[in-house]
């Protein structure tokens, strides 16, 4: 990369940081689109801090996800996930990634929408199972057929993630491209909403 590509992508890290003024930038899409590796790198280019929800939901709950799963069920996990996301977005200069279910709440989808700015890394469906196979510990995608299971939460799914603010197509190129189409997709979407009002 040239100086001059460093330069104008530090320039643009920080327009955004201040166009976003102090408001949260939320993650959201499926297992596997790149919300912790892509949002570890917005945050850093943009100073903020980063947090991966699920991450959160662990240490407020004292076990993993897959054990919460397991435990208590998918709807105690969803309302512990909730409440989670709820405190995160009162905190300044956030990035978060959330969890593939978050958004396809309509509680938290709602909070998102009144306190952050959401983009939707969407990637399909190869992609998506090709990364997800790599690791085990995904409660949703223990299943007889795990392809089969991540189609139908596309199916399910993507109709939601449609209502984030910004949609980025999360593909297979180096996690440095697809956060700097963030910050490129959510600076255009911040300036055109600034010209509207």
């Amino acid at each position: 990369m040239s100086r001059t590509d460093g330069g104008s992508r530090q320039g643009r890290a920080r327009a955004l940081a201040s166009k976003l003024a102090e408001k949260p930038l939320v993650l959201v899409g499926m297992m596997g689109a790149g919300k912790t590796t892509v949002g570890r790198r917005i945050a850093s280019r943009l100073g903020r801090q980063f947090v991966d929800s699920d991450e959160e939901i662990e240490r407020a709950a004292q076990m993993s996800i897959p054990e919460i799963f397991e435990q208590r069920g998918e709807a105690e996990f969803r309302a512990g996930e909730m409440r989670v996301i709820a405190r995160l977005l009162k905190e300044k200069d956030l990035v978060l990634a959330t969890g593939g279910g978050a958004f396809v709440s309509p509680e938290t989808r709602s909070l998102v929408k009144a306190e952050a700015v959401s983009v939707w890394l969407k990637a399909d469906l190869d992609v998506l199972f090709e990364r997800v196979s790599r690791r085990s510990n995904r409660p949703l995608l223990k299943t007889a057929d795990p392809k089969a299971t991540l189609e139908k939460l596309i199916a399910d799914r993507y109709h939601i993630y449609a209502e984030a603010d910004v949609t980025v197509v999360s593909r297979d190129v180096p996690q440095d491209n697809v956060a700097s189409d963030v910050v490129n997709a959510v600076l255009h979407y911040l300036k055109n909403n600034q010209d509207k009002s």
